[in-house]
């Protein structure tokens, strides 16, 4: 079977649509170039931790808890987020889209048979895309109606 036949479309598409949310804000929010250029290592980031194999993601989390102090640590930072979550609730929202989308992705591409290197390489693609196309949609748009 063709690689283009096994692709999850459905998953791939809602990747698309969420990161051209973002891409969107970034445009509308008109940013700074460095920004833009800022966010591209955060998505390879974010879709590379969330298609590394699970056994990976426990053997980083085990040295944050290896003493009592990183612990701690680990609980006040994540009453902080927690506060920032409560704090800025729409962007809050809007992460939670993003990785909710990606890890359907990751999900998918498992049960496709898709290799880890495959599955992010494809879902940076449509991440990075998906960026572009919400920034490109939102200028024309922006252009369209100063017209």
């Amino acid at each position: 079977m063709s690689i283009v036949k096994r692709l999850p479309w459905i998953s791939l598409v809602l990747v698309l649509l969420s990161y051209s949310a973002l891409g969107w804000v970034l445009a509308e929010s008109q940013v700074p170039r460095l920004v833009w250029l800022v966010f591209v290592p955060i998505v390879l980031f974010v879709v590379g931790s969330l298609t590394a194999p699970l056994s990976l993601m426990t053997q980083y989390s085990s040295i944050l808890f290896r003493s009592n102090i990183r612990t701690f640590a680990v609980a006040v930072f994540g009453a902080f987020l927690f506060f920032l979550m409560l704090a800025w609730f729409r962007l809050f929202l809007d992460c939670l889209l993003i990785f909710s989308a990606a890890i359907l992705a990751r999900i998918d591409f498992q049960v496709s048979g898709f290799t880890e290197g495959q599955a992010f390489w494809i879902t940076c693609a449509i991440s990075l895309v998906g960026i572009a196309l919400g920034a490109g949609i939102y200028q024309g748009v922006l252009h369209h109606v100063s017209l």
